[in-house]
């Protein structure tokens, strides 16, 4: 069985190890490039003159960088749907599949053998090139501190793989249940795209309570357009008018991840204050007015230091929605396929 599926699968297997051969020799020149620049320019600076070597730096390499990471972030999508969608269902299409199950081998093996074999394939491509991306792009990252973007958190460390792995069994399930190689690979596609926006947004920001913390506007002013490891300024929304209007304020850290919407402006009680007491005029710089007052904010946030813990939980639930897929993909095969 497994000389089989590799006979059935040999083109492809070499034509994307062929494929990650050539991305590997881009990264590695160019990482070593950048590597290089930011030794030389980013590492021991200091005061304005490091500002605009970050600045330099980020001109030259940062759009390569996003589209680096978001070739990432569609492999294992592309492995899903030609390799996951094709590998049931392609044997099903033509009936194949009959000559295989009336030998000595059980369903169950068949099935395994298939999954396991080409499976493996999925985890070595997809852990080779996210161990490449995510030393690539470290230097970027490095000068960003964002790590928990979307983008980002998706596009390095472990996560990819898990990505990989769901988005194959997922594949080949939808093979199964569909029994039609082109609407399976449609089907893989929807579902891996639907999960890729949804996860970000409603799942991953409560993998773990949010820390949260009462924010002085005072401390802001001092912060923006200057480097800082303090709570910076991100936006300022004017809502309302005359004597209603009031204020909401984003704020960022690098490295952590803000998961709560701009903050209201509160006094030292926890009163919402609006109008000119609340900073918002507005003819009034708002900045100004924060560093001669008491307000704060209330902010919920993930910490930096949870990136590794958030990588593994989200990995784990995508490595368990896989077993899960497999477990119904036995018993699909071994109930309903005649």
């Amino acid at each position: 069985m497994i000389w089989l599926t590799w006979r059935q699968y040999r083109v492809q297997t070499l034509v994307t190890l062929a494929a990650v051969a050539g991305f590997a020799i881009f990264l590695l020149v160019t990482g070593f490039q950048m590597r290089d620049l930011y030794d030389s320019t980013v590492a021991h600076c200091q005061g304005e003159a490091c500002k605009r070597a970050k600045d330099g730096m980020l001109s030259e390499y940062q759009t390569l960088a996003y589209g680096v990471t978001s070739a990432l972030l569609l492999v294992p999508g592309i492995l899903g749907i030609f390799w996951g969608a094709p590998l049931i269902a392609r044997e099903l299409e033509t009936g194949t599949h009959r000559l295989v199950l009336n030998q000595s081998i059980t369903r169950g093996r068949w099935l395994m053998v298939k999954l396991v074999a080409v499976g493996l394939v999925v985890v070595v491509v997809t852990g080779l090139l996210t161990l490449l991306v995510t030393w690539w792009a470290s230097p970027i990252d490095r000068i960003n501190v964002d790590r928990f973007t979307a983008m980002l958190f998706g596009g390095r460390s472990i996560a990819p793989i898990g990505y990989g792995v769901f988005a194959f069994t997922f594949g080949v399930c939808a093979g199964l249940l569909i029994r039609r190689t082109v609407p399976a690979m449609a089907a893989t596609l929807a579902a891996f795209a639907a999960i890729q926006i949804l996860v970000p947004q409603a799942i991953r920001p409560y993998y773990m309570a949010p820390v949260r913390a009462d924010v002085a506007l005072s401390s802001l002013s001092v912060q923006m357009g200057a480097p800082a490891e303090g709570w910076q300024g991100l936006n300022v929304h004017l809502l309302g008018s005359g004597d209603d209007t009031r204020l909401e304020v984003g704020v960022s850290r690098p490295g952590d991840w803000v998961v709560s919407d701009p903050g209201r402006v509160l006094d030292s009680s926890g009163r919402e204050v609006g109008g000119t007491q609340g900073c918002a005029k507005p003819s009034m710089e708002p900045f100004e007015c924060f560093a001669k007052s008491d307000l704060h904010i209330e902010v919920a946030y993930q910490p930096a230091d949870r990136y590794w813990t958030f990588q593994w939980i989200e990995t784990g639930i995508f490595l368990a929605l896989s077993g899960v897929l497999a477990g119904v993909c036995g018993w699909w095969l071994r109930r309903r396929v005649a």
